[in-house]
Parts: C-alpha cells; sequence; structure tokens
C-alpha cells in the first residue's frame, strides 16, 4: 500500500508547477525526499530554485494542500530546505530537455 501510495503523491506532485518555469516540481528536482510511514503519514522533503523565490510561501502550501487530498493519506509534512541548494543537475532528462539544457 505505501508504495501505491508514494506513486500516487509523485503523481500529484507531477502536476504542480513553479509560475515562472514550464516543468513541474517532481521532474525539476525540487522534491528532494518522499516518505510514507506505518499510518500513511507522508513526509516531503522540498527546496526551491532560490530562497528569495516568489512562491517559497505558496509552493510549499500547496504541495501540502494537494497531497492531503490523496484517498489513504493521514497526513502530510512538508519540510522545506535549502541543503543541499537545487541546481540544474537535479533536473530530470525530460525536465532538461524541456527547458533547453540538452
Amino acid at each position: 500500500m505505501h508504495g501505491k501510495l508514494k506513486q500516487d503523491v509523485i503523481e500529484v506532485l507531477s502536476n504542480i508547477f513553479d509560475p515562472e518555469i514550464p516543468v513541474n516540481i517532481y521532474e525539476l528536482g525540487l522534491i528532494y525526499k518522499i516518505e510514507v510511514d506505518s499510518m500513511d503519514k507522508v513526509y516531503i522533503q522540498m527546496t526551491l530554485t532560490s530562497p528569495h523565490c516568489p512562491v517559497a510561501e505558496s509552493l510549499p502550501n500547496d504541495v501540502k494542500n494537494q497531497t492531503r487530498q490523496l484517498e489513504g493519506v493521514t497526513d502530510v509534512c512538508v519540510d522545506l530546505t535549502w541543503e543541499p541548494p537545487w541546481g540544474p543537475d537535479r533536473m530530470s532528462e525530460a525536465a532538461k530537455l524541456e527547458l533547453g539544457f540538452i
């Protein structure tokens, strides 16, 4: 069950976009860790492209609120971190292609 729930979380995150970049936050590499515990609480560790990102307050809340709507999720904890700093090397191949990095 936890594996399916984690996949459902990834699907939700794949539909959330940084408004300044036309790539979802999962492919962009902003999600560092996703864990689902035995009580179906979801823990997400994420970052932003910059500490001065204009969506620094709203994007983590969007992640939390949209993940919380998944069936089976009992709670969501979103931890915003700046270590390690985000860089283009964290992007998926699809994101790099979309943004013209390759």
